[in-house]
């Protein structure tokens, strides 16, 4: 509502109805110049714009919260006073107008321009009144659609802040069960898990409150993981990852493989004197698609999601994909054999801005 930019359109439009005037008194036979109807439209409509602007500029909350009640009593009055001062000012500039009566005094010629024109001025401040209003309503719908917007933001945020603070104690809790029970048997081994994991809690660490990382960031976590399961499983386990280089500066939901990994040794892997272990991420179109395939006894009871860490690892990454894509981003575990399960990520490619 800059006050220059709304009169000065006021005034264009005034501009407009003048050249429509003169174009039909040129039609009609009239030898007017188009100066007086530009002169004159242009000062009726730089009033009613100087005016509505005030009105906006003076009453602007009054507007918005007008009651039917304050609209009679209070803004219909002003609507009259504001239209008779506008023609007052305007018969003030053009003692020749109208030009058959210019020998009139000026109250005359006020009194003929009131009769003509105090309705036609009282529905342009009302006009105005209710354009404003439609824009107050307009304003608040808006502010609202933004409001909830963020707060939407803050609750995913919060929701996937906490699915993340859920998983680190998981994973925890189970790497350190892991290395109890190497410690009865191999305490070289366990002494260099505990390294291992020192790294993944360092990376951890350093990574902070960030829910997307590039790949790149994701595969140097798993790496160090997987060298873990290595360690504890004593060359049981054959373990392959392939990633397609032009991903590695694909953003990922942070530790969006290990959950799916760990799972594949607790539900598969562990439960086998031999087997493999297989991590592909490559592109599929406009998504990457990553898959993991581990060996072991199928899904058995398992094919349902239960209370234990089957439904914290996965059903976390599901949820999480969720709530960073929506319905961009799939997650499936299918049973590829009686003794392989292969689980399938597939999300949107989104490429970091800081490679």
């Amino acid at each position: 509502m800059n006050p220059v930019i709304f009169i000065g359109t006021a005034v264009c439009l005034g501009f407009l109805f003048a050249l429509q005037e003169w174009v039909f008194s040129r039609r009609m036979g009239s030898h007017w110049g188009a100066i007086i109807f530009f002169e004159v439209w242009g000062l009726h409509f730089f009033l009613w714009g100087t005016i509505c602007w005030l009105l906006w500029r003076l009453f602007r909350d009054s507007v918005q919260k007008a009651s039917v009640a304050m609209m009679l009593l209070f803004f219909l009055p002003l609507s009259v006073v504001v239209s008779v001062v506008e023609e007052m000012l305007f018969v003030l500039s053009f003692p020749g107008i109208p030009i058959n009566y210019s020998h009139l005094t000026y109250w005359h010629r006020l009194t003929l321009f009131l009769d003509e024109e105090l309705v036609y001025n009282m529905v342009i401040f009302w006009c105005a009144f209710f354009l404003f209003r439609g824009m107050g309503y307009y304003e608040r719908y808006r502010e609202n659609e933004r409001t909830a917007a963020q707060l939407e933001i803050q609750l995913a945020n919060a929701q996937i802040s906490a699915l993340r603070m859920q998983l680190n104690p998981h994973f925890l809790f189970n790497t350190m069960n892991s290395i109890s029970s190497l410690m009865r048997v191999d305490v070289d081994a366990a002494d260099a898990m505990l390294e291992q994991l020192s790294s993944l809690l360092r990376i951890t660490l350093e990574r902070g409150d960030a829910q997307l990382i590039t790949l790149r960031d994701e595969i140097d976590f798993i790496e160090t993981y997987m060298a873990m399961q290595e360690r504890r499983y004593a060359g049981r386990v054959e373990q392959v990852l392939k990633i397609d280089p032009g991903l590695y500066d694909a953003l990922v939901p942070s530790m969006i493989l290990q959950p799916i990994v760990e799972n594949a040794y607790i539900h598969g892997l562990s439960k086998i004197t031999k087997g493999g272990l297989r991590v592909d991420v490559e592109r599929d179109g406009e998504r990457s698609q990553i898959s993991v395939i581990n060996s072991g006894i199928g899904l058995g009871k398992d094919k349902m999601p239960s209370s234990d860490g089957f439904a914290v690892g996965l059903s976390n990454i599901q949820n999480r994909l969720k709530l960073h894509y929506g319905d961009k981003a799939s997650f499936s575990i299918t049973e590829l054999d009686f003794t392989r399960v292969q689980v399938m990520v597939r999300l949107p490619i989104e490429l970091s801005r800081y490679p």
